[in-house]
């Protein structure tokens, strides 16, 4: 199910989490070659992701918000 990014945070480990509409947060790294996600490198690049989505696991399986 695809939640909207409702905002971002850095964890404990300097690592950024997008916020979801749902109530769950989810990693969003940039790990190239496996994972490439070079606009959250940059506050500009996280803003311009404001009100994108992405799959939320947690809401298909019905997990409670984080």
């Amino acid at each position: 199910m695809k939640q909207e990014i409702i905002g971002f945070y850095q964890d404990d480990a300097g690592d950024w989490v997008a916020e979801l509409a749902c109530g769950h947060h989810q990693h969003v790294r940039h790990n190239p070659p496996w994972t490439n996600r070079p606009w959250v490198t940059t506050a500009e690049g996280r803003q311009s992701m404001i009100g994108h989505t992405l799959p939320c696991k947690k809401c298909e399986t019905g997990a409670p918000p984080d």
